[in-house]
């Protein structure tokens, strides 16, 4: 019983730290070049029967309803929901947005013909668990495509640089990162019929400054700025915000004073054998 109310109070607070902030403009900063890569690999056709899983604002839920397929999005926080239906109707398109787990998706198995996730899945507590209901609910002869960031990566390392702050999470948890390693994904999808193929990526991010950056995450990204209330209130923020500064510096590929970074993901699909 302690565990399953600690798994509880877990998905409560991470609902509240997606719902912190202002996720959307976040998101404007992941809506090109991640997007692009999963759906130049996912063969979306109309009529077929996507989900989006943790699908935000939409950033891939919108992009597979406009090439006409019947899609889900899905997520955990669903106060969301208001920028991607906003986002929906500019676009002219149908999407049926949901609020859900990752770890208990509401469907029948094999109800689609792609099951996707773009920086979504992957901060959802328990990986087996998730990987084994993306491949449940996706249809033989599906796939399976997620877009992660990685561990070496920009934003794998600024995890990493909050969770030396940070009280260690529950036993059961998983760090987010992992979900951008081949090694860690194959052992998921090991036991099903899913065959993965992999490859890398990289998001730009372009800011005036490095500073720029650190104020944009600390006010806007929700795992940021609730690790900003939390530390602040310890005296501790401004250690951890002096290392976010260092590893911008140290990311920054700009010559002319400004700042351009290049996140590093991992690109994943899977088919899932008719």
């Amino acid at each position: 019983m302690l565990r399953m109310t600690t798994l509880i109070d877990l998905k409560h607070a991470h609902r509240t730290t997606w719902e912190a902030g202002d996720y959307a403009a976040v998101a404007e900063q992941i809506d090109h070049v991640p997007p692009r890569d999963l759906l130049d690999r996912a063969d979306i056709r109309p009529g077929q029967a996507v989900i989006d899983v943790a699908t935000g604002t939409g950033n891939i839920a919108l992009r597979a309803a406009a090439a006409g397929a019947h899609v889900v999005g899905l997520d955990l926080a669903p106060a969301l929901f208001a920028t991607a239906r906003r986002r929906a109707a500019q676009h002219g398109v149908t999407v049926e947005w949901l609020e859900g787990d990752a770890e208990q998706l509401p469907f029948a198995d094999e109800s689609f013909d792609r099951v996707l996730s773009v920086f979504g899945v992957q901060f959802a507590p328990r990986h087996q668990v998730v990987a084994d209901e993306l491949a449940r609910v996706c249809r033989s002869g599906g796939l399976i495509g997620l877009v992660n960031w990685t561990p070496g990566g920009l934003i794998g390392q600024l995890f990493k640089i909050m969770g030396r702050y940070l009280p260690a999470p529950p036993e059961f948890a998983s760090p987010p990162p992992l979900w951008g390693s081949e090694e860690h994904l194959l052992d998921l999808f090991e036991h099903t019929d899913v065959e993965l193929e992999f490859e890398r990526g990289y998001n730009p991010w372009i800011f005036d400054s490095a500073e720029h950056w650190v104020v944009f995450m600390e006010t806007l990204y929700g795992p940021v700025l609730k690790a900003r209330e939390r530390l602040t209130a310890e005296g501790r923020w401004e250690a951890c915000r002096d290392e976010m500064l260092a590893l911008a510096e140290r990311h920054n590929e700009a010559a002319d004073g400004g700042l351009v970074m290049n996140a590093e993901y991992l690109i994943a699909v899977g088919r899932k054998s008719a």
